[in-house]
């Protein structure tokens, strides 16, 4: 049988209240550590890019580059 011929013959809070919270009530802690993880990765790449932009700024702003350094 398919999914949704079994859900077919049920009533539409089984399918839209019932099913996604048993799904949530088992599934829920996975779900949000999944989700801490990404958001957490996330923030790490965007301090990583934000640290790296400031020190560009910084040795560009503050930097003297002599004519040697500028043959390279």
């Amino acid at each position: 049988m398919a999914v949704q011929e079994i859900l077919a013959g049920l009533p539409w809070w089984v399918k839209w209240i019932a099913i996604p919270a048993l799904v949530l009530l088992v599934f829920g802690g996975f779900i949000t550590s999944v989700l801490t993880f990404v958001i957490g990765l996330l923030f790490k790449v965007l301090l990583f890019v934000a640290l790296v932009a400031g020190l560009i700024y910084a040795v560009r702003k503050f930097g003297t580059p002599s004519k040697t350094d500028r043959d390279w």
